[in-house]
């Protein structure tokens, strides 16, 4: 990939970002808030500031739906023709150990992004009726706490070099 692309990649991720930001800052300021100002939840996320407010917020929800699911899309679709590239180029490759590691590290990763993909589309593509505040605490754990930390741990344990640091620890402790 071209440094140009990288760069127009990295400042459309940017600018969708602050859009979306925008809006959803803008569509709160229409909200009425007449109870409790105090969001049941680990930070301030637009489905449980909706639940706060006293005032229509069929707007902010299809809005919200619409945004996020183009995001999705977007990222969804990003991940596959990348992943379509990659299999043509590994399958054009001789070497059977080389494209089965690469496969193996390409698991790793589908595996990752399907998770953490999984739990964005459950936590806002699902109906407001459904909606149950804890449920959506413990997503949000997952995919902010979890995942981040599991990403590290996947592809490091297929590094040769910590597989055996992990060898050592483990003989020395047990």
């Amino acid at each position: 990939m071209s440094s140009r692309v990288c760069s127009l990649l990295m400042a459309g991720v940017y600018l969708v970002g602050m859009i979306d930001g925008l809006i959803n800052t803008i569509l709160a300021f229409r909200l009425c808030f007449c109870g409790s100002n105090e969001i049941n939840h680990f930070f301030c996320d637009v489905p449980p500031l909706l639940l706060i407010s006293c005032s229509d917020t069929q707007v902010n929800e299809l809005v919200i739906f619409m945004i996020f699911g183009f995001i999705e899309l977007s990222s969804i679709s990003g991940v596959l023709v990348s992943y379509c590239y990659i299999i043509l180029s590994v399958l054009k490759i001789h070497s059977a150990k080389a494209g089965f590691k690469t496969f193996s590290t390409c698991i790793s990763h589908l595996t990752s992004v399907a998770i953490f993909q999984g739990t964005m589309l459950f936590m806002y593509l699902r109906s407001s009726s459904s909606y149950s505040l804890d449920e959506d605490k413990m997503t949000s754990l997952f995919y902010i706490l979890v995942i981040p930390m599991l990403n590290p741990l996947i592809y490091s344990l297929r590094n040769k070099d910590v597989k055996e640091t992990l060898k050592k620890l483990k003989d020395n402790w047990f």
